[in-house]
């Protein structure tokens, strides 16, 4: 019913037009009679709805686009002619240019060369000459209007190189080189070096006098410009260059006067050796073409521009400017005469050329009279698309919430999971040692399990607190806490892996955790810039730099001081911590969703790693709740360096106890045993042995740290000092097993008991194990990392001899009627959490069961390909790699297969103790209870179900419903 209402109320809104049009037909039926053939018409035309709304937005699209065509063809046509208007325009400006330019230098070459001629006549031809200095600058500057283009003419005679001195003495001056000049004037007093030949001025216009014994042939441009114009007769011209005193740009004419007249077929030589000396003409191109523009009234229309484009390659500018703002221009081809050199005039417009109002008041005309005749179908399309849009957002509403309902479902699964598997740790490590007599060590044990019980109560909090967070509701609480303890506790968290692995936490490297007073950290920079070294961290792995974390905070300048804010009051401390760790770091296209909930890096990294995603963010809030800020920076295959800083109450009761217990690296002594001990730790890398010395200080120990074995010993032999323990990092250790066992050798020789203070920092286990003597000597004691203080002291009070020396006590194991219900049952346990683990195989070892345990799925099945000799399997569910449902399957199918080669008589069952029919029974053991995940496990193949936290009596309940009663098959 709601949905016909539904449809209804849309038909109605969405069919306006329709209605109206059905109005108007009623009206015409009236006055035309004819009414079924008007009905019959409407409904199948434009009676189905369908088709009403093809038809519109075919009509309508089809008629602004033929129109929009129209238009943009009409305003194309109209600028295209208003284009070719301003381009013809264009073309006769910049033509009419060239031609005046070009016939003005005419006029000034032709006098240029006219001169060439008179220096003939009246000074060579004339003994003696007819033409002085003075004679020449008088006729040059009453002749300057004939040569309109030219700012100065000069003449230079040849000399050759015997001539030289008689010349010199006949001019009174000596000849000097024009390079010297053009480069530093200081020295234009320069003699011209000895040549064959010499080409100095003696004749030059008062405007350009200070060329006057100059050697034309000792400039690079002239000397080109020389040679040419004496071999070729014709006057020619240089490339463009910034003339002497001006600095401005021009060029040089030069003509070549001879002895004689020569034919106009002279080769070269020819003219060579007739030639007397050199006519040039000086043209200030900048200035000449600017005068020139001058005399026209169009000149501010347009620019000029005067290339030479003798190189194509590289054109050079003469004149003007190429700033323009039209990209309109033409080019007028310019000829000086000169054939080799080539030039051209390029103009273009000022200003931009003027909107072509007529081409657009035309085309918007016609545009905007087809819109409104299609106004109707715009109104319609526009009215039919309203009601596609509400339809496809209420779908898109309605896909939302069933994803929405998905994750939720996904999410409660995955945090049961969560919660479940660290919940199992914790009970079945309590339940391990409930009836033991615990000494130091053990203590310490059972805060191992209390943490992993506090993990839990973290994870839980985790969910709840994220709802919170999107309710607003979550509140804080103030609660005195010891910040070194949390610490620890954090150590003891992961402790178990990095050992098992033998690094200091990850894949390979470290985490390294840092906590300082924010006013401190300017004094710690020094520290970060340290650490940036990758041979000198902790693990001498490269690491992301930590400074680059709390870059963007805002409670750093830029500078990277402080800003001034309440922490410096006695009762507030604000901390800044860092976690810097080695190991992937996050993929560039993740760090922009790294805090958003419950967003993994991707599948993988979830599958492998686990958790719910929800940390970062809720940590992101809670620390922005204590008024602080938190970043992060990350490098692919490096590692990650997260900050946070955080604003804490103080929970001293006096200001002078907080003073003493701020973040340094001072003792805080644990133990008053150790008071007044000293310590010598051996250890190559200042960052690891800095971290070493600090919690070995918090004993209340002196420490003093050497870098190899060598020294150490040099240290203890010199005898300065009572050295009561010596802690060697496990890589100096086992670097060299000569140099230790030499090390060991010279202790016993010093006699002074050092054997039994001996320490070995070691990170795994089965290394540490492995390596028990080095050439038959015995190594140290072995002190676990990561360092905690309980755990430190533990070990160093049994070594000493000191307090309680932590006698370790086994607990007892279970009574032997207990041992004898599962002996000789082989039971296998898949599952990729080592407490899990550890909690399972102990408490079926209670019953006297053979357990063998695996951390893979893939693994499993390679065990239990028949024939095998397991009798039942406890499966975890989700694992990496492989599943605990999809592993089941393959183990079936591998059984099926197996029992069918039985059956067919391929198989002699007599082999396999006279077993017919493979069938391990598989219990299933997940943190997941939801009703899915045990319908799951039946359809997998799976014949029971565990769920977590799981006790010892659980498991033999579950698997013994599979065992029928057997004798004791104990040896």
């Amino acid at each position: 019913m709601n949905c016909f209402m539904n449809y209804e109320s849309k038909d109605t809104k969405t069919d306006l037009r329709g209605e109206v049009f059905k109005m108007w037909l009623n009206c015409w039926e009236r006055i035309s009679g004819n009414s079924y053939y008007i009905h019959h018409l409407y409904y199948q035309s434009i009676g189905s709805k369908r088709v009403r709304e093809t038809w519109w937005r075919k009509v309508l699209i089809t008629w602004l686009l033929f129109w929009t065509l129209v238009s943009l063809w009409i305003f194309w046509y109209m600028s295209s002619q208003a284009t070719e208007k301003r381009r013809e325009a264009l073309g006769s400006m910049c033509d009419e240019r060239a031609r005046m330019l070009q016939d003005q230098f005419n006029v000034s070459m032709n006098h240029v060369q006219a001169m060439s001629i008179l220096i003939s006549t009246f000074h060579h031809g004339k003994n003696p000459s007819a033409i002085d200095q003075m004679t020449f600058t008088r006729y040059t500057e009453r002749t300057a209007f004939e040569r309109p283009l030219t700012s100065g003419v000069a003449y230079a005679v040849r000399v050759l190189r015997s001539e030289r001195e008689e010349f010199e003495k006949q001019q009174g001056w000596t000849i000097k080189r024009m390079d010297t000049f053009e480069h530093n004037p200081v020295h234009k007093d320069e003699p011209s070096p000895i040549e064959e030949e010499y080409a100095p001025v003696i004749f030059a216009q008062d405007t350009v006098s200070h060329v006057i014994s100059l050697d034309m042939l000792s400039g690079k441009e002239d000397r080109e410009n020389v040679l040419r114009a004496r071999a070729s007769g014709k006057g020619v011209l240089t490339a463009p260059f910034r003339l002497l005193k001006t600095n401005r740009l021009g060029v040089i004419l030069t003509f070549a006067v001879y002895k004689r007249e020569l034919p106009s077929n002279a080769t070269p030589n020819e003219r060579i050796e007739a030639t007397d000396g050199y006519l040039g003409g000086i043209f200030d191109i900048e200035s000449l073409v600017e005068k020139l523009l001058q005399q026209l009234a169009s000149k501010q229309t347009i620019f000029v521009n005067v290339y030479d484009i003798t190189n194509l390659s590289q054109p050079i500018s003469m004149y003007g400017s190429n700033v323009s703002d039209d990209g309109l221009w033409h080019v007028s081809t310019l000829n000086f005469g000169d054939p080799f050199r080539k030039h051209e005039m390029r103009c273009r417009f000022k200003q931009k050329a003027p909107w072509p109002l007529l081409a657009i008041s035309t085309s918007i005309g016609i545009l905007v009279i087809a819109s409104l005749v299609g106004h109707i179908f715009q109104a319609t399309v526009n009215r039919i698309a309203k009601v596609e849009e509400d339809y496809h957002g209420m779908m898109e509403l309605k896909k939302k919430a069933e994803a929405a309902d998905v994750a939720k479902s996904q999410f409660l699964a995955t945090v049961s999971h969560e919660i479940r598997t660290p919940m199992n740790g914790v009970l079945g490590m309590l339940d391990m040692l409930m009836d033991t007599e615990l000494d130091v060590t053990q203590q310490d044990y059972v805060r191992t399990a209390q943490a992993s019980g506090k993990a839990l109560v973290s994870l839980i909090n985790e969910v709840l607190d994220q709802a919170k967070v999107e309710s607003g509701k979550l509140e804080l609480e103030a609660v005195s806490f010891n910040l070194r303890a949390i610490l620890d506790d954090v150590l003891s968290l992961f402790s178990g892996k990095s050992q098992d692995k033998g690094v200091e936490f990850t894949e390979k490297g470290h985490i390294f955790v840092t906590v300082y007073l924010v006013e401190e950290v300017v004094d710690s920079i020094e520290v970060e810039t340290e650490l940036s070294s990758s041979k000198n961290t902790l693990s001498g792995y490269p690491v992301a730099d930590r400074c680059h974390s709390w870059k963007g905070f805002k409670t750093f300048n830029q500078d990277g001081s402080t800003s001034p804010f309440k922490s410096s009051s006695a009762d507030l401390i604000n901390l800044i911590v860092s976690v810097e760790d080695t190991g992937q770091g996050i993929p560039l296209e993740a760090q922009s969703r790294i805090f958003t909930p419950f967003m993994q890096v991707g599948p993988s990294i979830s599958r492998t790693h686990g958790g719910t995603g929800i940390g970062l963010s809720i940590s992101k809030y809670l620390v922005g709740r204590m008024k602080g800020e938190i970043g992060f920076v990350s490098i692919p295959n490096i590692g990650s360096t997260f900050t946070f800083t955080a604003v804490f109450g103080n929970g001293s009761s006096t200001s002078n106890e907080h003073n003493s217990q701020q973040m340094n690296n001072q003792p805080n002594s644990v133990s008053s045993e150790f008071q007044g001990m000293k310590a010598l730790v051996v250890d190559p890398r200042p960052i690891r042995a800095k971290v070493s010395r600090y919690h070995i200080q918090r004993l209340g120990i002196q420490v003093e740290v050497v870098s190899d074995l060598l020294q150490c010993l040099s240290q203890i032999a010199s005898g300065s000092k009572i050295i009561n323990m010596i802690l060697v990092e496990q890589e100096v250790w086992e670097k060299d097993t000569s140099v230790s066992t030499l090390f060991v050798n010279n202790l016993r020789k010093l006699g002074c008991g050092f054997q039994s203070k001996l320490f070995l920092l070691a990170n795994s286990i089965s290394s540490s194990r492995a390596n028990t003597s080095t050439d038959g000597v015995s190594i140290p004691s072995v002190i676990m990392k990561p360092l905690r203080s309980s755990m430190l002291a533990a070990s160093l009070q049994r070594a000493m001899g000191v307090g309680n020396k932590g006698n370790i006590r086994n607990g007892e194991l279970p009574s032997m009627s207990l041992r004898h219900l599962l002996l000789g049952r082989k039971i296998l346990i898949v599952d990729d959490n080592n407490v899990n683990l550890k909690v399972a195989a102990a408490g079926l070892k209670r019953y006297g069961a053979a357990v063998v345990c695996v951390e893979r799925g893939k693994k499993a099945t390679e065990l239990l390909t028949p024939p095998h000799q397991f009798d039942a399997c406890f499966m975890d569910i989700q694992m990496p790699e492989m599943d605990g449902f999809e592993a089941t399957k393959i183990i079936r199918e591998m059984e099926h297969n197996f029992n069918n080669r039985i059956r067919r008589g391929e198989v002699s069952i007599e082999a396999y103790e006279n077993v017919s029919n493979f069938h391990v029974p598989i219990l299933a053991m997940t943190a997941d209870v939801i009703q899915a995940t045990y319908e799951e496990c039946l359809r997998s193949g799976m014949d029971g179900y565990v769920s977590k936290p799981f006790e010892a009596e659980q498991l033999y309940r579950e698997v013994s419903r599979f065992f029928p009663p057997i004798p004791d098959r104990s040896p």
